[in-house]
């Protein structure tokens, strides 16, 4: 049986090139034969954060919130690909995030991170990781991160060159410690409820 992975994307910018990695990894996913779903914080557009989906009555959240809820709820593992903007997380990506919070919890989470320098976002994908792991997901020891991402992903989302090739040669590390930790949460919350 194949996983239900979403892949979580937050850049708001008109010319974003972040959006080549999340469709690489989906496209990755795919071919190792999981369901893989993006989740675009841009096209969701969830309003900045005032209630949370908790704090709405049974049926009264906004459609966007209560469709991704469930989206979220129904997965086995989370990959956030996350970029960088002055050392810090993408403000669309943590939003999104931040209106909900039982949703996440119990499965374990990935981070993927990308940059337009040679960084390639890593000052990001160690500010996601403390709060993923805060949000109630187990984040994987396992990275990737990419950059210069205009020198590593064509327009299409296809490896380019000798970074390319690199990411290539990672990926299947990567999704296989993802696969790792998924099925153990999946075993562990088959045999035994989780304590809260």
């Amino acid at each position: 049986m194949n996983d239900r992975i979403l892949v979580l994307y937050g850049s708001y910018r008109s010319e974003r090139k972040g959006i080549r990695l999340a469709d690489f990894v989906v496209g990755g996913l795919r071919a190792r034969g999981e369901s893989a779903d993006l989740i675009d914080a841009k096209i969701v557009g969830l309003p900045m954060l005032d209630r949370m989906y908790k704090e709405y009555a049974k049926g009264e959240a906004p459609l966007a919130m209560e469709v991704l809820a469930t989206k979220i709820r129904a997965a086995d593992a989370f990959i956030f690909v996350v970029g960088e903007y002055n050392w810090g997380m993408q403000p669309g990506l943590k939003n999104l995030t931040d209106h909900f919070l039982e949703e996440w919890f119990w499965r374990p989470a990935a981070i993927v991170s990308y940059s337009a320098g040679r960084l390639s976002g890593a000052r990001s994908n160690f500010l996601w990781h403390g709060t993923l792991s805060e949000m109630g997901m187990v984040v994987i020891s396992s990275t990737l991160t990419i950059g210069p991402i205009s020198q590593t992903l064509s327009a299409a989302g296809e490896p380019i060159g000798d970074a390319g090739h690199q990411l290539q040669r990672a990926f299947p590390h990567f999704a296989d410690d993802l696969a790792w930790w998924t099925e153990a949460a999946k075993n562990q919350r088959a045999s035994k409820a989780p304590p809260y």
